[in-house]
């Protein structure tokens, strides 16, 4: 059983096909090593292994006859944001603690057409409010690695979809679903030594998502290897006319991509982000990236995004704005779990409701976004801070007529220890600097291991920004890091 437990999805997608092992022996590996570990690391707030095995007998039929999807057998692992028809969808709240859709997502629609089999549903931050996983009704993620100079410690798996993260690194499942708001993939993708791609805004559905922030959130994969993102992300995009931001492109075989040259390839290098903002580790470890790409070809280019320090503090405006806006439905009236006491006035039910129901981040979020959209605060920070989006995604612009795509650290550190930062939100909210502004311009990114810190061991994450509706080039530019870079996980 370890073996089948080590597979990337490509080779177990070729064992599948040649019958050399069965997508139920392959479903019971994986559901068996997710509840031994459960306990331990919480990736799952649920596990739900008689659907995974009924999907898995329909997918040996499938494979039988040759008409098996492009992910046919694969167990995956979807974060508790997306919708499931009759699966308890939390968004890790205790508002939405009892819901069980009666629809499905247009992502996990599709992966479920193209034969994933679901293992389970993953932890986050509640309604995907962090940079930790820590902000969960349902208690924290741990973080599979160790430290190596102090063992004892938990680590953070990264956020807010650290439960994926999780389950992927800890071999709990072979790919998994995300959503990334400002970085939500790819910071735990960098500190649990995996692959992490959040794609254009407007590549996958956003319909049957439970939203964060609606003109940020994107669903994405987390992997093994970048082939097997790319295999994934293939199986989960395209248009959707029920998705007003979704947009009628050709979905290429990103797969494809793996292996091809990057000679000539322009890599811009950006010069703002200097060792002020980075740990040494972190440098150097980006350094690397940069040799290894010059050796395959690549032309490094200087460049310069002179608006990218400005993202953090637009998107959490902005963000909080929306979140305010869409978290507004939650009243225990329309939505979510309601406190009944036959004492209580109309507004006083909803005010226990939201104070039982939500969690102090989510609070804190919704208080700050309502304030930038009172009347006093609208045009000194939510109307500026727009306008300050649009000079952060015309510096991109600019910079794509120079370079084909933009090499960056993935996270200005590696993985913290669960308490080490809870009594400071601002220092959480950093964590996501180098991830916003990307977010903040719609276009795609991925985060790939290159190496582990010295000393303490853990993962580091270099991240890769491609053009619109480029993932291609990101895959191809991925590949060879990950080729040279040998990963351990590997």
């Amino acid at each position: 059983m370890s073996e089948l437990l080590k597979l990337s999805l490509t080779k177990a997608k070729k064992m599948l096909e040649k019958g050399d092992i069965s997508a139920t022996e392959l479903t019971k590996a994986f559901i068996a090593n997710a509840r031994d570990k459960n306990e331990e690391l919480n990736a799952f707030i649920e596990i739900t292994s008689d659907i995974a095995l009924k999907q898995a007998q329909e997918s040996e039929k499938r494979i039988k006859n040759g008409n098996a999807g492009v992910i046919d057998g694969i167990p995956i692992a979807i974060k508790d944001l997306f919708c499931t028809k009759g699966i308890r969808t939390t968004a890790a709240s205790k508002m939405l603690n009892n819901f069980i859709p009666p629809y499905e997502s247009t992502v996990t629609t599709l992966l479920r057409n193209n034969g994933g089999v679901c293992i389970g549903k993953t932890n986050l931050d509640s309604y995907a409010m962090g940079s930790t996983t820590h902000f969960s009704y349902y208690g924290a993620t741990i973080n599979p690695w160790k430290d190596a100079l102090a063992p004892h410690k938990k680590l953070v798996p990264g956020g807010s979809s650290g439960g994926s993260a999780c389950a992927v690194a800890a071999n709990m499942s072979i790919g998994a679903l995300g959503t990334d708001t400002g970085g939500s993939i790819r910071q735990p993708s960098s500190y649990c030594g995996i692959v992490g791609i959040k794609p254009t805004y407007g590549r996958c559905s956003r319909w049957g998502i439970i939203a964060l922030a609606s003109s940020l959130d994107q669903a994405g994969v987390f992997a093994k290897t970048v082939e097997d993102a790319a295999i994934l992300l293939e199986s989960i995009s395209g248009y959707d006319p029920k998705d007003s931001t979704s947009l009628p492109i050709t979905v290429p075989k990103f797969s494809a991509s793996i292996g091809k040259s990057i000679q000539g390839l322009k890599v811009g290098i950006p010069s703002e982000i200097t060792h002020d903002l980075i740990s040494d580790d972190i440098a150097n470890a980006w350094k690397l990236g940069q040799q290894y790409l010059q050796e395959a070809g690549a032309i490094l280019v200087p460049i310069s995004l002179s608006k990218m320090k400005y993202g953090l503090a637009t998107y959490y405006i902005i963000m909080s704005a929306e979140a305010s806006s869409n978290l507004a439905r939650y009243d225990g009236i329309r939505y979510g779990e309601r406190v009944n006491n036959s004492d209580y006035t109309f507004i006083e039910t909803v005010e226990a409701t939201r104070r039982e129901g939500f969690g102090e981040e989510t609070k804190r979020r919704i208080m700050l976004g309502t304030y930038v959209l009172s009347a006093k605060a609208l045009g000194e920070y939510y109307i500026r801070a727009q306008k300050v989006r649009k000079l952060v995604t015309i510096d991109f612009i600019n910079a794509f007529k120079e370079v084909d795509v933009i090499l960056t650290p993935t996270t200005a550190s590696t993985a913290f220890s669960l308490e080490e930062k809870d009594d400071n939100p601002i220092a959480l909210y950093m964590e996501d600097l180098m991830t916003v502004p990307i977010s903040l311009a719609g276009l795609p990114a991925m985060s790939v291991p290159i190496g582990l810190s010295v000393g303490n061991m853990l993962p580091i994450g270099l991240q890769i920004i491609g053009k619109y509706y480029d993932e291609e080039t990101v895959f191809r530019v991925g590949a060879v890091i990950e080729k040279e870079a040998k990963f351990p996980f590997l």
